[in-house]
């Protein structure tokens, strides 16, 4: 089910709203930025939660997705999305 993320980024502040898809080919829709983001760490072994697991960073994962969001960003708000 696709999660709408809001956030703002670490480094400047920058707000962003997104939904994290969980397709492989478009993982992210709606910040190129995030997208990038995403894209950057694809590969990466990245932990779920503060005390583990590992899941390789993968565009059809969301919960990776989200747990690069929460590491380089500041998550706001998470909803998930009823697709219609």
């Amino acid at each position: 089910m696709p999660l709408a993320i809001t956030g703002t980024f670490n480094d400047d502040g920058s707000a962003y709203h997104v939904q994290v898809t969980g397709d492989a080919d478009r993982p992210v829709i709606g910040s190129v930025r995030v997208a990038a983001l995403v894209d950057l760490h694809a590969g990466e072994s990245i932990s779920l939660s503060p005390t583990g697991p590992l899941h390789t960073v993968a565009g059809n994962d969301e919960k990776a997705v989200l747990a690069v969001l929460r590491r380089y960003s500041n998550v706001v708000e998470e909803s998930t999305r009823i697709k219609t």
